[in-house]
């Protein structure tokens, strides 16, 4: 199957207000062109492997992190393995300033091994790199997280949380899909993950439509962009994306937000909590909840408590971090 990806939106010169009144709300991805591009470590990045990696070092205070490792024969694509409820790569601890000499001396090889450190707190173990690489896009303040490896690439996935990913280093290319194209994209299992979040059993490169048919329709619906050092791209919560490292050492950092408090819990808890509790019910039994979920949490008619006084709306009134809070004491003694 030949890919034929429609490109993705591209801004410049995107501010906060933008971002929230404009760029949020439409639910679509958008690059944004040299949003990094005066940041030191995007100026090493244009300079090549060799820079970047000295500059990363600067900040390297020897705090471990995890690295993927995976052997030449996956080229690169870190999957499940063909054993049960295993994976083909490894997870070796060791130190940013190591890895990052490993990468550089994999570089002349032509089937490398693949090597792969993410979502590492860049305030924890590059302390000092933040400050010296920042951006005042978000409203609150975020916890960057540094990602870095060689010609990898990362299984269609989705995230919890809006993310401004900014290239640092190399090349990468981004693929994306609505949420709505889900079913299409066949999802592997829910609670054996490769890191975290579930991921598309298609290979993006080369899809098996005999074994997976429906992708035909997810890659007419796909949008696809390639980012270097210095330009960024707002991927909004739930779209499923595929990112592919493209050069011998790659560089990003990432910022995730949500706009409720951590208390609230994640909609991925909802759904697993309703695979226990609605999905084998009798088919009428669901069909009631379906009506009733509707009703209460996607306001299909409205406000479901716009009828109540604020006094009695309790759980139907506006998410607050106390009534966050109550929340969950609600369900810790249900499951009790």
């Amino acid at each position: 199957m030949s890919q034929s990806f429609s490109p993705l939106e591209e801004r410049s010169n995107v501010t906060r207000e933008i971002l929230r009144a404009e760029i949020v709300p439409a639910y679509r991805p958008v690059v944004f062109r040299g949003f990094a591009a005066d940041w030191p470590a995007a100026r090493a990045g244009l300079e090549g492997a060799d820079a970047t990696a000295a500059y990363i070092k600067r900040f390297d205070k020897g705090a471990p992190v995890e690295a993927f490792v995976g052997p030449p024969e996956i080229g690169g694509r870190f999957f499940y393995s063909d054993a049960e409820r295993a994976v083909n790569f490894e997870r070796r601890p060791g130190g940013i300033s190591a890895i990052l000499d490993d990468i550089l001396a994999l570089g002349a090889e032509a089937r490398p091994p693949s090597v792969y450190v993410g979502s590492a707190l860049a305030p924890q173990v590059l302390p000092g790199f933040a400050e010296a690489n920042s951006h005042d896009m978000l409203a609150v303040p975020v916890e960057p997280r540094i990602w870095f490896g060689n010609a990898v690439r990362v299984q269609t996935h989705y995230d919890m949380a809006d993310n401004i990913a900014v290239v640092v280093a190399g090349r990468r290319r981004f693929t994306l899909f609505p949420p709505e194209q889900t079913t299409n994209l066949y999802v592997g299992p829910l609670d054996f993950t490769l890191a975290g979040q579930p991921i598309s059993m298609v290979q993006l490169e080369a899809p098996d439509l005999d074994r997976y048919p429906r992708f035909a329709e997810a890659a007419k619906h796909g949008l696809t962009a390639e980012l270097g050092p210095g330009d960024a791209i707002y991927i909004p919560t739930a779209w499923w994306h595929h990112v592919q490292s493209l050069d011998s050492l790659n560089v990003l950092v990432n910022y995730w937000w949500r706009d409720l408090p951590p208390e609230a819990g994640t909609p991925f808890d909802v759904l697993v909590h309703g695979l226990l509790a609605v999905r084998h019910l009798p088919k009428p039994q669901r069909d009631a909840w379906r009506a009733i979920f509707d009703h209460y949490l996607f306001e299909t008619n409205g406000d479901p408590a716009a009828h109540l006084p604020d006094e009695r709306k309790g759980v139907l009134g506006p998410l607050t971090p106390r009534l966050a809070q109550n929340i969950r004491g609600f369900l810790k003694r249900a499951f009790g």
